[in-house]
């Protein structure tokens, strides 16, 4: 097993600590309604989110004069958030990469807690991108390579953060770029269309009766154009929640439109990819392709 490999390996055995967390909103939380903070659950399962944070692991190079940055969104269908296996782990192990990594707790859609169900995520989202540009001197951080991972539901919302950024959502006075530079697409959730549509998600996110409009506009293949951000996805063939497809669908949405993209598909490992492939290996192969698209070094 490699050194990298190894360091995986060590942290998906160990809890991840994180060095800082922060409220993602300086002030007041946008499309938000007051309640009773009704968040609950354990870090792999945490539901009724409606108080968003960032939380901060940086690298150890303290030397490092820019470093790549990655926002993480982990999965858990819109309805819960899985934050230790799709958030803290796999943001131990980019900050071993020498990338600083902020795992974004975004708010799940709920009419409770939301005005517009459906835009408070990719709120969060897009805050996220501005919040961590902002910051980009405090954290040696090279603001033109500022990229998002998402994993299932997390990444319909990097996707969706990707297609969309010229929507904005939030207050940005100051123009600061809502555009990620870069997508890291985990089995995604892509489509809401027909037999590519993982419903759990949609109708977490739109509500039972979304309407045909919303179906299309959250269909994120179909929002490509040449400015979406490059993209690296990963997923199982054998996938039976989120159908391999949604990644097929963006990756040729993305080559249709010029923008470079990577795609991996492994035989097995269906949605989760809890005993194949293993973290090493899916990792190692986004580790390339970062380095390839100068995203990092060759440290």
């Amino acid at each position: 097993m490699t050194k990298f490999g190894v360091l995986i390996f060590t942290f998906l055995s160990t809890v991840a600590v994180a060095q800082r967390v922060i409220p993602l909103y300086p002030g007041a939380i946008p499309n938000s309604i007051t309640g009773t903070n009704e968040e609950t659950g354990e870090t792999d399962a945490v539901a009724n989110v409606s108080i968003p944070t960032l939380t901060i692991f940086l690298p150890s190079n303290e030397n490092a004069a820019k470093r790549t940055a990655v926002i993480i969104c982990p999965g858990g269908g819109y309805g819960s958030l899985v934050l230790e296996r799709e958030g803290y782990t796999i943001a131990k192990a980019f900050s071993e990469m020498g990338i600083a990594a902020f795992v974004l707790k975004y708010r799940l859609p709920n009419d409770k807690r939301m005005k517009n169900r459906g835009s408070g995520a990719l709120q969060d989202a897009q805050q996220a991108i501005k919040q961590i540009r902002l910051m980009a001197s405090e954290f040696k951080l090279d603001s033109n390579k500022i990229g998002m991972v998402g994993f299932s539901a997390g990444g319909h919302l990097v996707s969706s953060a990707g297609t969309h950024f010229n929507e904005v959502l939030i207050e940005n006075k100051t123009n600061i770029s809502l555009r990620p530079n870069f997508m890291i697409l985990v089995y995604p959730v892509i489509s809401f269309i027909d037999s590519l549509v993982h419903k759990g998600s949609m109708n977490n996110l739109l509500g039972p009766l979304p309407s045909t409009a919303s179906i299309m506009y959250f269909s994120n293949e179909l929002q490509v154009t040449r400015t979406t951000p490059p993209a690296f996805l990963v997923h199982a063939a054998d996938d039976i929640w989120v159908p391999v497809g949604n990644s097929i669908k963006f990756f040729e949405a993305l080559q249709k439109n010029g923008v470079p993209a990577e795609l991996h598909i492994y035989s097995k490992g269906n949605h989760g990819f809890l005993t194949y492939p293993l973290p090493e290996e899916w990792m190692g192969r986004c580790k390339n392709w970062m380095k390839a698209n100068n995203f990092i070094g060759n440290e």
